[in-house]
């Protein structure tokens, strides 16, 4: 079994009477692309903030590194880089005097480490450049090398292609792949789900401060069904007839279409047909990253 780098045991967080992450468990390991899943509030910066000792939980514990976290207990955090959100840059320094003021304000950095991290994330050509002309893309890309400047052995990335145009994409996955084969453990929190099935391992998916789903990828879309896309006169009257069916899971409207996860073909068929209803169009979706998340989130 490999070595657990991240690991949550009943972790919860309330505002007041609001559960915002409800005794949640979950396990990423050594040398694995981990995903960190769910729809907006659904609790995933909050756990990230307990994890990097931002925010005391309400119940329960972290562990990152085999070493318990808090805000008050954080010297493990030392082996850990992480980028969430856009990074607060200071605007007239450059790219490149950015990370050196953060090499000078971290114990244990090798200032020599710059011009390495620079070149991994692509800012080598714009590293004197001010930051404050950046993008949101290259702005993210000084984040991500912020995060890599103390050779991190896990690193936590929340969003890290927030501004990329597709090639950037591609590049951060190439590097998020490269730095795994070196010995980096991966934390990616994304709403980029075609993004994240391409490059996680496993994933965990967050629902209302809940854990909904958690495991290999290939696993969890292998124990989906696949859904069915279908087109009707009505789309209401219809998804109402469609909910009745034994098992049925999530009915959704994309693109003018009733998209009905739970039932296979054959059933959703018959069932239509016995109230008169008619499809003009019907076909079987694609089993993906997406339509799991959309079922075990509805």
């Amino acid at each position: 079994m490999s070595t657990i780098v991240l690991e949550t045991m009943q972790l919860s967080k309330t505002y007041g009477r609001r559960p915002v992450v409800d005794a949640i468990d979950i396990a990423a390991y050594e040398g694995e692309v981990f995903g960190f899943l769910g729809p907006n509030g659904a609790g995933k910066t909050t756990t990230l903030g307990m994890a990097l000792g931002l925010i005391h939980p309400t119940a329960g514990a972290v562990q990152v590194l085999g070493e318990w976290v808090t805000p008050g207990r954080t010297r493990v955090l030392r082996q850990v880089g992480a980028l969430l959100g856009t990074p607060a840059l200071v605007p007239h320094l450059s790219a490149r005097e950015n990370l050196d003021l953060m090499a000078r304000l971290s114990p244990g950095v090798d200032r020599r480490r710059i011009a390495d991290v620079l070149d991994q994330v692509g800012l080598f050509e714009a590293a004197n450049r001010k930051a404050g002309a950046f993008s949101t893309g290259m702005k993210q890309r000084v984040g991500l090398a912020l995060a890599l400047l103390n050779r991190p052995r896990f690193l936590i990335l929340d969003e890290p292609t927030n501004g990329l145009d597709p090639a950037g994409m591609r590049e951060i996955r190439q590097l998020i792949r490269a730095l795994v084969a070196e010995g980096t453990s991966v934390l990616l929190s994304s709403h980029l789900l075609n993004e994240v099935q391409q490059v996680c391992d496993r994933i965990a998916v967050l629902n209302r401060g809940k854990v909904v789903a958690q495991g290999r990828v290939d696993d969890l879309l292998r124990g989906q069904s696949p859904g069915v896309r279908l087109r009707v006169p009505a789309l209401e009257p219809a998804a109402d007839v469609l909910r009745a069916i034994p098992g049925v899971g999530s009915i959704t409207v994309e693109d003018g279409e009733l998209v009905v996860n739970g039932a296979d073909t054959q059933a959703v068929l018959q069932h239509l047909l016995s109230h008169g209803i008619v499809p003009t169009e019907l076909s079987t979706s694609v089993v993906d990253l997406e339509t799991l998340f959309l079922s075990v989130t509805a």
